[in-house]
């Protein structure tokens, strides 16, 4: 996925896509229609695949899927209305809008992949999911350790009782290893 795709791009693909796809609400195409109308507007306007922990987002589906027709968040408040999410874009040009569109196809559309552009909160998802998996991993790697230990021990023990010089000198031989 690309970082930044320029407005020229973003006017094109928006001026494709509708006019090869119906979207649910009508008014939502108006909406895309008003947005590729205005740079300035087009510059903050983002497409990504997934709208989850973005501020300012739209989700928009075409007639050929049955997913929600359309749906406006910002800063978790969740709307239905074109009408509103317009006047917001409106009154709030200088906001970042992260958009979203399912219709068929789109997994492998290569127009749609032209424009997409990563989710920037799925970046610092993806660090905090990272450092959790480390921090399990070595919470793992401890726990086996401890068991190992106390495997040893037991092990050690047994062989001081039943007195097995050799046993116990293989496994001090294992212990000292296990501490290094």
């Amino acid at each position: 996925m690309k970082h930044s795709v320029t407005v020229l791009v973003k006017r094109q693909f928006i001026g494709w896509f509708l006019n090869r796809y119906e979207l649910q609400k009508k008014e939502a195409a108006w909406l895309l229609s008003y947005l590729s109308s205005d740079d300035q507007l087009l510059k903050k306007v983002h497409f990504v695949e997934n709208v989850r922990y973005l501020p300012k987002s739209m989700i928009l589906s075409t007639k050929c899927t049955s997913l929600t027709p359309f749906k406006y968040v910002k800063y978790k408040r969740v709307g239905a209305d074109v009408e509103t999410a317009f006047y917001d874009i409106r009154s709030y040009p200088k906001e970042e809008l992260y958009i979203s569109l399912y219709f068929r196809d789109r997994e492998t559309c290569p127009e749609y992949a032209a424009v997409l552009e990563g989710n920037p909160m799925e970046k610092q998802d993806l660090v905090k999911n990272n450092m959790l998996g480390l921090f399990a991993e070595m919470f793992l790697d401890n726990a086996v350790l401890d068991f190992r230990r106390k495997q040893l021990y037991i092990q050690i023990d047994q062989a001081l009782a039943q007195k097995d010089r050799t046993a116990f000198l293989q496994l001090s031989e294992q212990w000292r290893k296990l501490i290094e």
